[in-house]
């Protein structure tokens, strides 16, 4: 018989969990199959995006709402680094609040736009504000569903390039899990410079993550916790960001997530500290930038019991949720492997307050795919 997380699969199915957990329990496969045909497109990406990127001037902004904006803030501190340019994250919802605010400059943009069905109305809207607003507007389309109007709206090759995830991607459960690290995996390797090996050491990594992690995340579960904050710095703060998202969606809300930065967290986040507080934080693989994140759990260990706090590192730490085999890889690389211990808590949270984490909103009131958004015309 099947299984997933330890699980069979007849079981996962009463319990209303089967999508959510094949598809944390996939992602390896994924990223490997997103290598496959990164190889199999990169003479068709590189053709437009090269010309591009050899542009002094051009400003990169990556979007998206909700998880599909967090994949944005893991990339954008490593495609900085990688490209040399300004890279900017804006959130679709912003950019549609407010895209005068957000196009101020008319400058020659990329925008990399992320979208796990690309049928949300702010992806499509911020899309032709940007056309609207700028003079010279180029877009990469990063998306898993073939269908969805992002993907299959745009006509001008010379404009416009899609670079399609596997179908396995496109998350059939309520929450963003293998569409969301998918999404990263294939922006790194259109944008980032990777070594040929990279994801099968982060796959690896994962795989061990999966292997030990449920059990782990199941402990955690069944102590009762009401509040979650996950902290990172520097380019974790956008998994704590993710990962906060995750409980809180995946618990319709009956477990409250929280993300901050080590260092913001002491200005004000921290008095959301009580017994039922659960801590995770995220260790950084910059060895100056965990200097930060080392001191906040110490800290945190001399205000809360040991039990309340938990590492995730690459680095053997004392009582840390290890990711291993990837102490020496960028954090936004990091990230794939690391984010799956918060899928598994999030999973598990739910399981144990009795929800259903394909679908934690039986009545509508939270979707899938965003309903109820309106959008109006920028020039009425």
């Amino acid at each position: 018989m099947s299984t997933f997380l330890g699980h069979d699969v007849d079981d996962l199915r009463r319990l209303g969990a089967l999508d959510t957990s094949r598809e944390i329990a996939q992602q390896p496969a994924v990223w490997r199959q997103i290598a496959r045909q990164r190889q199999e497109s990169a003479a068709d990406t590189d053709a437009f995006l090269k010309p591009l990127l050899e542009r002094p001037d051009l400003r990169i902004v990556l979007t998206g709402a909700g998880t599909s904006a967090y994949v944005g803030e893991v990339l954008a501190p490593a495609l900085r680094r990688r490209l040399g340019r300004r890279v900017d994250t804006l959130a679709t919802t912003d950019i549609v609040a407010d895209p005068l605010a957000c196009f101020a400059q008319d400058v020659p943009t990329l925008l990399v736009s992320f979208a796990r069905s690309g049928d949300s109305p702010e992806s499509l809207t911020a899309v032709e504000l940007a056309n609207q607003a700028l003079t010279d507007c180029w877009h990469l389309v990063v998306t898993c569903n073939a269908q969805g109007r992002l993907a299959t709206q745009h006509a001008d090759p010379s404009t416009v390039h899609v670079v399609l995830l596997p179908e396995a991607a496109n998350d059939r459960g309520f929450a963003m899990t293998s569409s969301f690290t998918g999404m990263v995996l294939a922006a790194l390797l259109a944008l980032g410079d990777t070594d040929d090996g990279l994801v099968d050491r982060l796959a690896a990594a994962a795989e061990h993550v999966l292997a030990t992690g449920p059990a782990a995340a199941a402990d955690l579960a069944a102590r009762g916790y009401s509040r979650i904050v996950y902290l990172g710095s520097g380019t974790m703060h956008g998994v704590a960001k993710e990962s906060a998202l995750k409980v809180l969606e995946l618990t319709a809300g009956r477990a409250v997530g929280l993300a901050e930065s080590a260092l913001g967290f002491r200005h004000g986040p921290k008095s959301v500290l009580n017994d039922e507080t659960l801590v995770v934080i995220y260790e950084s693989n910059d060895p100056y930038t965990s200097r930060y994140d080392r001191d906040m759990v110490a800290e945190l260990l001399r205000v809360v019991p040991r039990r309340n706090v938990v590492t995730v590192s690459a680095q053997p730490r004392d009582g840390a949720w290890t990711v291993p085999g990837v102490a020496d890889v960028a954090d936004t690389a990091l990230a794939l492997p690391a984010v799956v211990c918060a899928q598994l808590i999030g999973l598990h949270f739910s399981l144990a307050l009795g929800r259903t984490p394909d679908n934690p909103f039986p009545g509508g009131e939270v979707n899938r795919v965003v309903q109820g958004a309106i959008m109006h015309p920028l020039h009425p």
